[in-house]
């Protein structure tokens, strides 16, 4: 199921995108966002002969690019060259025009401090301290967020351990552990929340961010002690993990007379934007903080 809207972009002009829920991501235009880059009367041209040149320099981008039906001009729809935020991101450094600098400085920052963060992973821990700071999280939420940071690198390393592959398997068991204490997938509790792209961990409440790492603490220690082999293996310690935070979540939720599963989202327990430090200058504003912070999920 695809969501398509129209984003506006500088001085009014319009680039079409379209929200996929299956791989939940956005598809941009790339005529679209050539035609505000460029300004060229001949956007497709342009783009056409970029692709040309992207191709015999060796670089595969437009190739792993893929086409979605997008509405036109004239009201019916047309299968359109789309890009994910990455290849997008990546595209924008080989246009050559003044309104890409600012794009190309961001990547320039961010790919600084992410080979640093590879070097000394303790300034990893330390900027996203600084960037759920900036953000407005509390200094409670913010410890709680660290430890959960910590306990699902333990967990992957066991899966990792257990012959599971990060591309194919570590979806499929995270969604076993959410669903067997919380009764919903990440999808369905993104769903609840009314997110998209946005962390579900960055979304969740003190309790919710306990009870999760609850269970992931427990399938971690499960690992250790009985080094579980294959899917199956691995998919039943996720769900006696799972089992550990669902008794916890229901003795608390008996103390309470009430679900601790929220539908709020960091907007509901962060500190109001005005308080937050940011302004339209800042090349490192708040949406980059934010698309950082997912990134370490």
């Amino acid at each position: 199921m695809a969501e398509q809207n129209e984003l506006k972009l500088f001085e009014g002009k319009q680039i079409r995108y379209v929200w996929d829920d299956e791989r939940e991501q956005y598809f941009f235009s790339v005529v679209d966002v050539i035609e505000v880059l460029t300004e060229s009367p001949r956007p497709r041209k342009y783009w056409n002969a970029l692709k040309t040149k992207l191709n015999a320099e060796g670089s595969e981008l437009s190739q792993n690019m893929g086409q979605l039906k997008l509405p036109s001009s004239d009201g019916k729809s047309y299968l359109t060259d789309v890009a994910t935020t990455e290849q997008l991101l990546r595209l924008i450094q080989s246009v050559p025009s003044k309104r890409a600098e600012p794009f190309k400085l961001w990547l320039a920052e961010v790919g600084r401090k992410r080979l640093e963060q590879l070097q000394d992973p303790e300034q990893g821990i330390e900027q996203a301290i600084s960037d759920y700071r900036r953000l407005g999280y509390s200094e409670a939420w913010i410890n709680q967020r660290i430890k959960t940071i910590e306990i699902r690198k333990g967990l992957t390393d066991e899966w990792k351990r257990g012959g599971m592959e990060e591309s194919r398997d570590f979806a499929s068991l995270t969604d076993i552990i959410y669903k067997t204490w919380s009764g919903m997938t990440a999808r369905e509790y993104k769903r609840h929340k009314g997110l998209r792209k946005e962390s579900l961990r960055d979304n969740m409440t003190n309790v919710e961010l306990m009870l999760n790492g609850l269970a992931e603490a427990a399938a971690t220690e499960l690992s250790r002690r009985e080094n579980p082999k294959g899917f199956q293996q691995n998919a039943g310690v996720a769900q006696r993990g799972g089992d550990v935070a669902y008794v916890a979540r229901e003795r608390l939720e008996q103390e309470l007379g009430e679900t601790v599963i929220s539908d709020k989202r960091a907007v509901d327990f962060t500190n109001p934007p005005e308080e937050l430090p940011f302004n339209a200058a800042d090349s490192h504003d708040k949406e980059s903080v934010e698309k950082e912070i997912s990134e370490k999920e």
